[in-house]
């Protein structure tokens, strides 16, 4: 039993994984330091309520990231031969349903607050016992802050990286200030009397959150399915094959080339059918075709070359 080789990120890839691990430590930081307040000033706002819910669900995703992190550096084994990169597909999808568990909670939270006609009051607590009184809606404002910064932060190194978990956990980001700011909206409207602002406004954001949610699930569904490379952003094909052929085919001594990639987590592998010209040295060419391959994205890794006839190819090349 061979396995597979270790994978190494590149120096700069490297330093972008270190900024994600610190900036996941401190959403979690961050995240309990939010629901310990909001849970003090909750009171009888349902958007409030949904909000502090929605706090402690979204440290899933950044604790999914981090354990999933460990668990793909491991070496490959003679039991784990291709290694534990699909830890990270895991990690999406555990994020991903975290998201549309939170949605569900802020909808019906939001809903039977409507069908009931509950009027909510939002008033003061008590920090440190009576030396500051503090009123809660100011709370809601502090838990609007970190959100937004740490899921701009995030996202341009989710796709730099090609961490569709990081991307979901952005978008738990987006959800927890987008909420925030809802039960901002609410308090004020209670303060003006609009008893139904509270929950119309959770009910307004658990749609876009559900959305988010739903997108999310079924992308990690289709990733753990062996689907080709695609955007961690939206979903989008990333077009690599196409690509990567067209530079292979430019290569000398070869005729013509036919590619099959698959997402493994952050990683893309995958087979490479090959027509060369020529029928000698045929093991130095296609390790010569090798090296190009992967020199041609950092997230290629063990690929698997293959020659082939004129008539297989044919066949290949119909089947696209």
């Amino acid at each position: 039993m061979i396995v597979r080789p270790v994978f190494e990120l590149p120096p700069d890839r490297q330093e972008k994984l270190a900024r994600v691990i610190r900036l996941e430590w401190w959403s979690i930081i961050f995240l309990i330091s939010i629901a310990i307040v909001m849970y003090l000033a909750t009171g009888g706002s349902q958007a409030m309520r949904a909000a502090f819910i929605e706090d402690l669900i979204s440290l899933v995703p950044p604790i999914a990231f981090l354990i999933a992190h460990r668990i793909r550096q491991r070496p490959p084994s003679i039991a784990h031969p291709y290694g534990y990169h699909r830890a990270s597909l895991l990690a999406f999808l555990a994020a991903a349903v975290a998201i549309a568990l939170v949605a569900l909670f802020i909808l019906y939270e939001a809903g039977s607050t409507l069908i009931k006609q509950e009027h909510p009051s939002i008033g003061h607590f008590y920090l440190l016992g009576e030396q500051w009184d503090i009123w809660a809606g100011w709370v809601m404002i502090y838990s609007v802050i970190p959100p937004v910064i740490l899921g701009r932060k995030k996202l341009p190194l989710a796709t730099a990286l090609h961490e569709s978990t990081l991307y979901a956990d952005a978008t738990m980001n987006k959800a927890d200030w987008m909420t925030a700011g809802a039960a901002v909206l609410g308090v004020l409207g209670i303060g003006f009397g609009l008893w139904w602002a509270d929950a119309l406004a959770a009910l307004v954001i658990g749609l876009d959150v559900l959305r988010d949610g739903c997108t999310n699930i079924k992308r990690a569904m289709q990733d753990l399915m062996d689907h080709q490379p695609t955007s961690v952003v939206d979903g989008a094909p990333l077009k690599m094959e196409t690509a990567l052929r067209e530079v292979l085919r430019n290569q000398p001594g070869v005729s013509d080339v036919a590619i099959r990639l698959r997402e493994e987590g952050q990683l893309i592998a995958g087979e490479i059918f090959v027509q060369l010209r020529s029928e000698s040295a045929i093991a130095e060419q296609l390790e010569a075709l090798t090296d190009v391959a992967q020199r041609f994205d950092w997230k290629i890794h063990d690929l698997v070359m293959m020659p082939v006839t004129a008539e297989r190819m044919n066949s290949l090349r119909s089947a696209d």
